[in-house]
């Protein structure tokens, strides 16, 4: 495994949000892959990061821990020479938020005004925030055009953010395992999510960074989402018979193996994440509305696409974006006239699929890029 490195790239100028707030300061996190002439945009899901490939040691300057975990690309399986995103051909890069933890400007920075972290002040985002700083990273970076933008879950609701209001500057768009809004099942479980967090008492609103992270309630909101990523045959296969010792809930001891699983992937989880920066993206989750952040009429903003290709990916055992929501993409994009293919991964994994298992996707995915 290639030993890969972070860069960072402050923005020229400051930045205006949607929301009418702005940062003065704006440094993005990314790490780049390959050398070829053009350039492959990957946008990472909920809690991941810009190290989508090769092994990355350490990230300096964060407030949380950069574990072993996080060391390891997360879409190793895709990103290499001959691989669906061939670094021999392309060069592929993959941005942390605004408003990540893992060295983009987001809570647990300092704030340049106050010099402490920003925590509960830092302001709210949209997913159009998201998209429209890392465009501006790519402007100044010279990178005007891209062959390709790509992401799963969250990132897939990006990559239908960027086609739709950058279309002359994006090529091919795929989304894997999205959407085109917010499903009523998913706004329960982010909302969940979130009230587990600033019910924690350790929270105190969002200003913790002295006295620790909220770990029951980030915990809590871990595994709430987690069972919709994961099958439950996986989670079955993976828990086996083992239950971890030590794992008490105040009073309550863990003692199936499902629970003993849970309990370890929110331990694991808190030790690399930021709470702030979890509620910020669900929060942009929750309010994605793609007619109001891009300013146009669903239809119009698809039609825009028209010169674009567009290849969807559903994931059959999915609860997280169900198949449903795929099939709709496809039918507003062919009615739009939109260039479009669309491909059913068959998979027990559930939604975390498309992280896990790559030779899935990656004849499609290579196919469509070349």
């Amino acid at each position: 495994m290639n030993e890969t490195e972070t860069q960072f790239h402050t923005l020229k100028e400051p930045f205006r949000l949607q929301g009418g707030a702005v940062l003065e300061e704006v440094t993005l996190a990314y790490e780049r892959y390959g050398s070829g002439f053009e350039t492959i945009v990957v946008f990472h899901a909920l809690t991941g990061s810009q190290h989508a490939a090769g092994f990355t040691p350490d990230v300096p300057g964060l407030a949380i821990e950069w574990t072993d975990e996080c060391q390891s690309g997360w879409w190793e399986g895709f990103i290499g020479p001959g691989m669906a995103l061939d670094t021999d051909r392309f060069t592929v890069i993959c941005i942390n938020y605004l408003g990540g933890c893992y060295g983009s400007t987001g809570p647990s920075s300092i704030d340049p005004a106050t010099g402490r972290r920003y925590g509960a002040t830092f302001p709210e985002l949209t997913l159009t925030d998201l998209v429209d700083s890392q465009m501006q990273l790519l402007t100044e970076i010279g990178i005007d055009r891209v062959h390709g933008v790509v992401g799963g879950s969250v990132g897939g609701l990006m990559c239908v953010i960027a086609a739709t209001k950058y279309p002359d500057r994006v090529e091919r768009v795929i989304p894997i395992a999205a959407g085109l809004g917010v499903t009523s099942l998913q706004v329960l479980h982010n909302f969940e999510q979130m009230f587990a967090i600033t019910a924690d008492p350790a929270f105190l609103e969002g200003d913790y960074y002295e006295t620790g992270q909220p770990e029951l309630g980030l915990g809590l909101a871990r595994m709430i989402g987690h069972k919709t990523f994961v099958s439950l045959a996986t989670m079955r296969e993976r828990a086996r018979d083992e239950v971890l010792p030590g794992a008490n809930l105040g009073g309550y001891q863990v003692g199936h193996p499902l629970e003993s699983y849970m309990f370890h992937q929110a331990a694991k989880f808190v030790r690399r994440f930021d709470a702030n920066t979890y509620l910020r993206i669900m929060e942009v989750w929750q309010r994605f509305d793609l007619e109001a952040q891009v300013g146009a009429p669903e239809r119009e903003l698809l039609a825009r696409c028209r010169d674009q290709k567009w290849l969807l990916f559903t994931i059959d055992s999915d609860v997280c974006f169900y198949p449903e929501e795929q099939s709709e993409m496809y039918d507003r994009l062919e009615e739009a006239g939109v260039p479009v293919r669309w491909f059913t991964v068959h998979s027990v994994k559930g939604h975390d699929s498309f992280l896990i298992e790559p030779w899935l996707y990656q004849p499609l995915l290579a196919d469509f890029l070349t």
